[in-house]
């Protein structure tokens, strides 16, 4: 098994707090608005916690698929969210999990700067590019929509 990690940082208009909350709190309801193949998210196991487990359900070349998030720590007060994506038929099979440690910081201007560490734990000693660019670019998409749901609706 090998691990490979990198990091990066994305920076948005949004107040940090906003934008936590929209992420963790209230993301099952405004992810699949936003994202468009995520067609569901719903908690499995657990009560929002650490532990807690939730079914990510997504149509993907038209065939649905699920993968398994895991919360592993959440400090509101420090705005840190830490999960795995931990199993499911949409985890890249030369994949054991996937980590992510993830933290909003304040940005320029009453925004926020967003930084992820993310570690790729595979069943062998590669880790096909592919799999990190697209893991990558569904992150920063994520951050993203999520940003532009908050800045159309600045009653949220």
């Amino acid at each position: 098994m090998g691990v490979f990690a990198f990091e990066d940082e994305n920076t948005s208009p949004v107040a940090p707090a906003k934008l936590f909350k929209a992420l963790t709190k209230d993301g099952d309801v405004i992810i699949p608005k936003v994202i468009e193949p995520i067609q569901s998210v719903e908690t499995v196991e657990g009560n929002g916690g650490p532990g807690t487990v939730k079914k990510i359900t997504a149509v993907k070349d038209g065939k649905e698929g699920y993968v398994l998030h895991k919360i592993d720590a959440i400090d509101e007060a420090n705005l840190t969210y830490d999960y795995s994506i931990v199993g499911g038929v949409g985890l890249d099979e030369s994949l054991e999990k996937i980590t992510i440690e993830s933290k909003l910081l304040p940005g320029p201007d009453g925004g926020s700067i967003g930084k992820i560490k993310v570690k790729f734990y595979t069943k062998g000693d590669v880790l096909p590019d592919n799999v990190r660019d697209e893991a990558k670019f569904r992150g920063v998409g994520l951050f993203k929509a999520v940003e532009g749901y908050i800045l159309a609706n600045p009653d949220y």
